[in-house]
């Protein structure tokens, strides 16, 4: 099996991409914005790395005006630096970005998210669900009422608590957008409760979509497969970071940048009669979904 990255591994979470080698790549240079986000609000969780940067990126290049979260302390960095990214980016016409320190687990920082945000810039049109932590398990007999309801708090207690805050200032139009895994898909054996975590935001998808159809406020996710960001050296050893992505069937692990087309899809009038479904950018996974 060929090696898909150097060995390396960060020893806690959130993982640093400042200090990975190779960093994720969440530019293409051949990407060609259209406008196609302009004049629209978006809130990005965990947006200062891996997935979450190449979405504010993305949508920066496509008009929109950007907020995103991360973890004061762990991010500070990787948040400076996609502040900058962000406003190299951006358009003329939309306004600074700014990067909110806090922990998504609790109902209260949520809230105060959300009041920053539209403080600032008045409304939100988009809410990308996106912060995620996970951590290596042998069994589910490791996994105890501490650690389960840390993992619970960030991967889909955030989901409830922000859209809750979020949706008084959705109008008609407006969409959310949650990041889930392949791995709610085809199960992961010693990833069993952010899978399970993921499985969960599969069915936040379906429910609140049906919720909201009567608002006009669509609500959609993506499901990657194996990608190359900050998460994966702070969850797995070196060996499995050397073969990390060969298990697809295009025998490699996706980069941010590959992944961000999805998250401009389903934000954009593009997907207008799409609401209560999850892309598969997976590498070539057949998941049957």
């Amino acid at each position: 099996m060929a090696q898909q990255f150097l060995p390396q591994r960060q020893e806690r979470q959130p993982g640093k991409e400042y200090v990975m080698n190779p960093t994720p790549q969440f530019i293409n240079s051949n990407y060609k914005p259209a406008d196609k986000l302009r004049g629209k609000v978006a809130l990005v969780t965990g947006g200062d790395s891996g997935i979450g940067r190449a979405v504010c990126y993305s949508y920066a290049k496509e008009g929109a005006t950007i907020a995103f979260t991360y973890v004061k302390g762990q991010e500070d960095k990787d948040a400076a630096d996609t502040l900058n990214i962000i406003k190299q980016a951006r358009v003329k016409d939309s306004q600074d970005p700014i990067a909110i320190p806090t922990d998504l687990g609790y109902d209260n920082n949520c809230k105060s998210v959300v009041d920053q945000v539209v403080g600032q810039f008045g409304r939100i049109d988009i809410l990308v669900n996106n912060a995620a932590e996970q951590y290596q398990s042998r069994s589910v007999e490791e996994i105890d009422e501490n650690w389960l309801d840390r993992v619970f708090r960030t991967n889909i207690y955030s989901h409830f608590f922000l859209t809750r805050h979020a949706l008084k200032y959705m109008k008609e139009g407006s969409s959310i957008i949650c990041t889930t895994s392949v791995n709610a898909y085809k199960g992961h054996t010693t990833l069993l409760d952010y899978t399970s975590t993921k499985g969960a935001i599969v069915s936040f998808i379906r429910a609140l979509a049906l919720q909201l159809a009567e608002k006009n406020i669509r609500v959609n996710g993506v499901a990657p497969g194996p990608v190359w960001t900050p998460l994966i050296p702070a969850s797995f050893n070196e060996e499995q970071i050397s073969k990390f992505g060969s298990e697809c069937p295009m025998n490699r692990a996706g980069q941010p940048y590959e992944i961000a087309p999805a998250y401009v899809f389903l934000a954009c009038e593009d997907s207008s009669y799409y609401t209560g479904q999850v892309l598969h950018p997976n590498g070539g996974m057949i998941v049957n979904a």
